[in-house]
């Protein structure tokens, strides 16, 4: 059975982070591990606390992982610090990880900040040479390329000089814009438009998670990074058709839907 390990921070809710991230790579078929970086106290509503863990802890988790059942891909996700980032670049490093995904989690859908400043910078010269892919949303591709994107020029623009200083293919999420959730494939020196379902539901909390999961998940089945990105939009445009609505805010997603799905369908084909 094919493996992904996931190396991100616990969403005690269970929409985003850890639990997001187990819950999509298990119904995506995977055997799903996890490294903790930190815990946090959130609900739909938003993240009222963070509780990050030592950097000499991540190290043995991962090489614990590592060093028993080896991942045939690795997810990142919430990195709050720049000793957790060193930490994981380091092991990434000594155990010659493949398929890493890295989704650079600065600010949660509700809006509060998960990263430090100076991490961001940490972040890109320690891990992004180490990513096949980095999945940024407009807002933090903003960021990351220093520049304003408004339109599909802007995106193709700034997923462009990502490419070119980092050398790692990059999926320009565009899920912030209004009129559409295409998404920007820059892989070998040229763009690339993954279409996408725009679904009218506001209860997004953990899409990002999602998505970077997925893809993790088909590329450690052995699809190339454009297959494995579209076979993961198809699956987050699944779970959200699902229209679960829990909580007070900005609510989960049903990531077992395709199973219940399949279930509906066998009993109505009796």
């Amino acid at each position: 059975m094919r493996t992904v390990l996931t190396i991100a921070g616990s969403d005690c809710s269970g929409g985003a982070g850890i639990q997001a991230d187990l819950k999509t790579v298990t119904a995506n078929g995977v055997y799903a591990m996890s490294a903790v970086t930190a815990l946090t106290a959130q609900n739909t509503t938003g993240v009222y606390g963070v509780m990050e863990v030592s950097p000499e802890f991540l190290e043995c988790q991962l090489d614990c992982i590592f060093t028993d059942i080896y991942p045939d891909a690795v997810k990142i996700g919430m990195l709050p610090s720049e000793e957790i980032i060193r930490a994981v670049a380091g092991k990434l490093r000594k155990y010659r990880a493949e398929h890493v995904v890295l989704d650079p989690v600065m600010v949660s859908t509700s809006g509060s900040r998960l990263m430090r400043e100076t991490a961001i910078r940490i972040m890109q010269e320690e891990l992004f040479s180490l990513a096949e892919v980095i999945t940024p949303n407009i807002p933090e591709a903003e960021i990351l390329a220093v520049r304003k994107i408004c339109g599909e020029e802007d995106m193709e623009q700034a997923a462009k000089a990502l490419y070119e200083r980092w050398h790692t293919a990059v999926l320009l999420k565009g899920g912030h814009r209004v009129r559409d959730a295409n998404d920007l494939l820059f892989e070998d020196g040229k763009a690339d438009w993954i279409e996408g379902e725009r679904i009218k539901n506001p209860n997004t909390h953990g899409t990002g998670c999602t998505l970077s999961s997925a893809i993790a998940a088909n590329l450690a089945k052995g699809h190339g990074l454009k297959e494995a990105v579209i076979r993961a939009k198809d699956y987050l445009s699944y779970v959200l058709s699902a229209q679960l609505d829990l909580g007070k805010g900005v609510g989960p997603m049903n990531h077992a839907y395709i199973f219940t799905a399949e279930k509906q369908r066998k009993r109505r084909g009796k």
